[in-house]
């Protein structure tokens, strides 16, 4: 199997010739959400205000990064149960463009709908790998909800990071 190589931001059709299972490594910038996060982000959109980060064509990491050791710019950043952003990820790829999700475990019938709707994929990252993850991330900064903490939105500059496509564009899963 290849591993494909992929530059964020994304277009829906790169998006859409993923297949489930393929392995990739992802560069660029990608941006961080948990559902502290999520849930902020939902409420402004229902307020009509805009968003702290522009998220077409992006990716949201879903990890609360521990915070760096000497000499490292960020802390382990292990991928967290992307089951808790359910409820907020379909608004997100319908009215913001969002393009990739990352982190561990299955989606809900509602997210993946959406994901074939828009053209969306959800890549799955290892568990338990946080430090060996943490290598691939060149440079991180908060840019939003300061006051989250780790649940803060971060901006993450990564080289290389090693995802598989756990959902593809058209629905198919790893988890079935």
């Amino acid at each position: 199997m290849n591993t494909i190589s992929l530059t964020t931001p994304f277009t829906e059709e790169q998006i859409r010739a993923l297949r489930c299972g393929d392995r990739v490594r992802l560069s660029g910038v990608i941006w961080t959400g948990r559902d502290a996060a999520h849930r902020r982000l939902v409420a402004l959109l229902d307020e009509g205000k805009p968003l702290p980060v522009d998220l077409n064509g992006q990716a949201l990491y879903f990890v609360g990064p521990c915070p760096a050791p000497p000499g490292r710019v960020i802390g382990s950043a292990g991928p967290t149960t992307s089951g808790r952003m359910d409820a907020y990820s379909p608004r997100l790829i319908a009215d913001c463009g969002l393009r990739g999700m990352i982190g561990k475990g299955n989606r809900s019938a509602a997210v993946v709908e959406a994901m074939k709707r828009y053209g969306a994929v959800y890549f799955a990252a290892t568990g338990g790998a946080g430090a060996l993850i943490a290598r691939c991330i060149r440079a991180c900064s908060v840019v939003a909800f300061p006051e989250l903490g780790p649940e803060a939105i971060y901006r993450l500059e990564v080289e290389n990071l090693p995802l598989v496509v756990a959902i593809d564009a058209a629905g198919n899963s790893l988890y079935r």
